[in-house]
């Protein structure tokens, strides 16, 4: 017995050798067939990054950067039109009471709109303020300084303009021909 019980534990190490032999042969077979295959496509990952990375950081500026030109548009816009309001309320009094019109002083209208923007100094690039008896125009220009795009070669800082107008208006010119303060509906 002392003979045949070390043969027959041979005999079973021997049959999950084979065994275990023969699944790791069928693995490296099929390793060896996919790592064949996947030579071909090796890298492609860093293609697409090397491809795609570019253009997202371009998708990128143009949001940023597109949004700040468009808040800087509304910006000078919102600059144009207080200070064209600021300038429509200089009013010629003695003007007002002889003809029931209102006239502006082109002075004093053009140097309110101006002071107004004097206030915003540090945000405009560049303002004009014009003025004669009947209306106050103002143009108003603000530098924009990209986030992204601005490492681009040749698309550095750009200014936005905007231009707005006001006139004097009474209550005789008022919408339904209400005095100013006068309930709605409510006509002469």
């Amino acid at each position: 017995m002392n003979i045949r019980r070390p043969f027959v534990e041979r005999t079973e190490r021997t049959e999950r050798t084979e065994r275990t032999e023969r699944g790791q042969r069928g693995q490296r077979g099929q390793r060896g067939q996919r790592g064949q295959r996947g030579e071909r496509d090796r890298g492609s990952v860093a293609m697409y990054v090397v491809l795609f990375t570019p253009a997202v950081f371009v998708l990128a500026g143009l949001l940023v950067d597109g949004g700040l030109a468009i808040h800087a548009r509304q910006r000078a816009a919102d600059m144009a039109e207080q200070a064209a309001r600021a300038g429509a309320n200089e009013i010629d009094a003695d003007a007002l009471r002889a003809t029931g019109k209102p006239v502006l002083v082109p002075g004093r209208a053009r140097a309110a709109a101006c002071d107004l923007l004097d206030a915003y100094h540090d945000k405009v690039a560049a303002a004009q303020c014009d003025a004669d008896g009947q209306e106050v125009r103002v143009t108003v220009q603000i530098r924009v300084e990209p986030q992204l795009l601005g490492i681009v070669p040749g698309l550095g800082a750009f200014t936005m303009k905007s231009t707005a107008s006001a006139h004097p208006v009474t209550g005789d010119d008022a919408p339904g021909g209400a005095a100013p303060g006068a309930a709605p509906g409510a006509g002469p």
